[in-house]
């Protein structure tokens, strides 16, 4: 009896979890995203139930694919996965059904096909090796050394700190410490070891002995049946033919070797214990310097007790070309060497030969600091080929951009001969303003792949947006950009949460959710609570996030009113807005008269355009008109919509002519474009403003160029080839095959649902 209201309870909390994917319930949208949580929660408590959820997410799987509730499936099945790998063991015939759907799921479209297709080959690794999903996850992100399976994931929370208040930084760096303190790599190795016995050895495990055992253990000696675990584990999951049998003897061995000086536990054999998923390794950062996300991932990948010395992970990278990177990030202070030979041949050009020749003063600090060790040849490296260049784009790869703004499914990873060993999940945590910084960062990061490959190897780069909007935005960023509400302020994390149900429900519910949480009173025994909300919601949305969906970086060129000025070039994602500024008094009093009275507000612009078609036909339109501003934007207001393009407000001015004389009104004019030039035929300037940002603001425009940013790796590229080519027109050799645009990947659970 007990059972059956154990089951029925957790079908209802199942159920209602679904009503909430379909928007029911709105009394209750306050609670939106913690339901998810205290399922799991529930089931933590008492890891015997686990079974009974998983049975009941399959049937509810199978109902959603026989009737027309697709928009379950994924929700569903990431709940069940992640169920999967915390559960201490499930049956063979549970695993089986669950494999079998994901095979079915690949007869549908993405990104049903490519979620199906990557937990089906994670689910037959755990039926053939049992513990791998977690085993694997708690390895990566605790950094534990591990031979068979070396990768390294860590958790990167980036906050502008004039975004948000004090309040909510002080809360999460106290949630991101909290969740730490207890997972020592002793603990960790710990919990590796039991859960693999207990998912291969079900019936004939003492888990409360083999507890004891690893308590009493010296540290060399948990490490030492930690490798023995993972060997065994890894090595059947990596076999083609591999029985599960043959793990689970292997398995057998070791839990009587580690029990052998132990006496029997008060445990019954065949009793499940819940065995703790530690948190990921998180990092939280406030976000002062531009450069701030190139030096804590250069840092992720050579910690500076390595910085000067060679390791595995750089081999192949050149002694001299080590130390300029890490020089980058003052991490490393050493005298630069330049590698590549640049004499001339010419016996007075030899650096002996500098005395005689009478080399100027100035010459003697340049070689200082600049030194050249004679005689060295630079070998050709893999890492300079096309290969890692295009890898860091994070699209799927293909060159036209004119499709599809949302590319659901996984970037594919080039063909290279050093594995990507590290991933950087990096959550932005604010609103659009802070991803038009991370848009500007993410440029310069692959400006400088280009120049000098590194990272891009290396490093698999993830990121990750939760927003967040306090009570109070930012007074300067709304009064350069009157237009900036809350909502308009979260326009990107507004299409994800349209186009994943999931993410609205899990994600998009913390951004009003979040300042609360911050603002209650701290607990005194805060430091011991393990089931920390906020850590919770960020480690399942960076563990089960696996589909990101792409957005276009648009590149800006501007140019002042002061002809000595110097152009400037900038980045957007989201937004561009101009305002003109009011006219002074004293510059009112010296205009005419008449010329004030026939022009009205604004001023007159030209727009040079390229009109968007669904023929996909180039067609360049010209304009004149006056307008007091414009706004352009990139976020498109539809899900569905699959035109790349700006949608561009004007605020034109008409004049009309009546019997009071003439009178002028305010139109609106809306234009899609891909890319636009505007230019004020006047001497009157313009404001222009960045993704809602009023730090990116630049005043005296006279006009401006957008357009798709180009992937620097593709202009470097098609640079080279037109140097040996005559066909400047189009794109030939190996530039055809790169991603031309620049294409800015956040996560979600499930990409776009088409």
């Amino acid at each position: 009896m007990e059972s059956t209201e154990v089951e029925s309870d957790i079908l209802r909390r199942v159920r209602t979890l679904l009503r909430e994917l379909d928007g029911h319930h709105p009394a209750f949208q306050c609670d939106r995203g913690m339901l998810r949580w205290t399922l799991h929660k529930k089931i933590d408590q008492n890891p015997s139930n686990s079974s009974v959820l998983v049975g009941i997410l399959v049937k509810e799987l199978e109902r959603a694919e026989r009737g027309d509730y697709r928009h379950y499936i994924i929700p569903l099945l990431h709940t069940l996965m992640y169920e999967l790998i915390k559960a201490p063991c499930i049956s063979e015939d549970l695993c089986s059904r669950v494999y079998d759907f994901c095979k079915k799921m690949l007869t549908l479209p993405k990104p049903f096909c490519t979620i199906g297709l990557d937990y089906a080959a994670r689910l037959k690794m755990e039926r053939t090796a049992p513990g791998m999903l977690y085993q694997r996850m708690v390895i990566s992100e605790q950094s534990l050394r591990s031979d068979p399976y070396p990768y390294q994931e860590k958790v990167f929370i980036f906050a502008d700190p004039e975004l948000l208040s004090e309040a909510i930084c002080n809360a999460l760096v106290t949630d991101t410490e909290a969740a730490q303190v207890s997972q020592s790599p002793r603990l960790c190795m710990s919990y590796v070891i039991i859960h693999a016995m207990q998912a291969g050895l079900v019936e004939g495990c003492d888990i409360s002995g083999l507890k004891r055992s690893l308590q009493d253990m010296p540290m060399s000696a948990v490490e030492h049946w930690f490798q023995q675990v993972v060997m065994a584990v890894e090595g059947a999951g990596s076999e083609v033919n591999a029985d599960r049998s043959q793990c689970v003897a292997r398995l057998e061995e070791i839990y009587h070797a580690v029990l052998s000086s132990v006496p029997a536990g008060n445990t019954p054999l065949g009793e499940l214990q819940g065995i703790p998923l530690p948190s990921p390794n998180i990092s939280f950062h406030l976000w002062t310097e531009d450069d701030q996300l190139w030096k804590e991932l250069v840092l992720f990948i050579r910690p500076p007790s390595q910085s000067c010395e060679p390791n595995l992970l750089s081999q192949e990278l050149d002694t001299f070309e080590i130390q300029d990177i890490i020089s980058d990030c003052e991490c490393c202070k050493q005298t630069r060497f330049s590698v590549l030979s640049t004499d001339s041949g010419i016996e007075r050009d030899l650096p002996g030969a500098t005395e005689e020749s009478g080399v100027p003063c100035s010459a003697e600090a340049e070689q200082s600091r600049l030194q050249r060790k004679g005689g060295i040849k630079k070998r050709p490296s893999p890492l300079d080929s096309v290969a890692f260049l295009q890898a860091g784009c994070h699209s799927p790869g293909a060159k036209p951009v004119a499709k599809l703004q949302r590319k659901p499914g996984i970037p594919q990873a080039p063909a290279a001969l050093l594995q990507r060993r590290h991933t950087a999940r990096v959550v932005l945590l604010g609103d659009d303003r802070l991803l038009g910084r991370l848009a500007q960062a993410y440029h310069s990061l692959r400006k400088r792949e280009t120049r000098r490959v590194f990272l891009t190897p290396r490093l698999n780069l993830q990121f990750y947006h939760i927003p967040v909007i306090t009570g109070q935005p930012n007074t300067l960023a709304a009064a350069n950009c009157p237009a900036a509400s809350r909502e308009e302020l979260c326009e990107v994390a507004g299409y994800l949460g349209k186009a994943d149900p999931w993410y609205e429900s899990n994600i998009n519910t913390l951004c009003h959710m979040i300042p609360k949480l911050a603002t209650m009173p701290s607990s005194p025994s805060k430091h011991l609570v393990t089931d920390l909300f906020l850590t919770d919601v960020i480690a399942y949305y960076v563990r089960m996030g696996i589909q990101p969906v792409c957005f276009q970086v648009y590149a800006v060129k501007i140019f002042f009113n002061d002809p000595a000025q110097e152009p400037a070039e900038d980045v957007f994602l989201t937004e561009l807005r101009t305002r003109v500024p009011e006219i002074s008094p004293h510059r009112e009093l010296a205009m005419s008269k008449k010329k004030t009275t026939l022009d009205g507000p604004g001023i007159d612009l030209t727009v040079t355009y390229k009109k968007v078609v669904v023929s996909d036909r180039v067609k360049e339109v010209a304009m004149s008109l006056r307008s007091t501003g414009l706004v352009m934007k990139a976020i498109p207001a539809d899900e569905v919509e699959g035109l790349v393009c700006l949608n561009v407000n004007i605020t034109e001015i008409i004049k009309s002519n009546n019997l009071s004389g003439r009178s002028f009104s305010a139109v609106a004019s809306r234009l899609r474009t891909h890319s636009i030039k505007i230019r004020s035929t006047e001497q009157r300037p313009f404001t222009l403003c960045l993704d809602k940002d009023s730090r990116r603001a630049y005043r005296n425009v006279i006009s401006m160029e957008v357009s798709p940013c180009l992937e620097p790796s593709y202009c470097l590229q098609k640079t080279r080839t037109l140097k040996f080519s005559l066909h400047e027109a189009e794109d030939v050799g190996l530039v055809k095959y790169m991603p031309k645009s620049l294409l800015l990947p956040i996560n979600t659970f499930a990409g776009v649902i088409q």
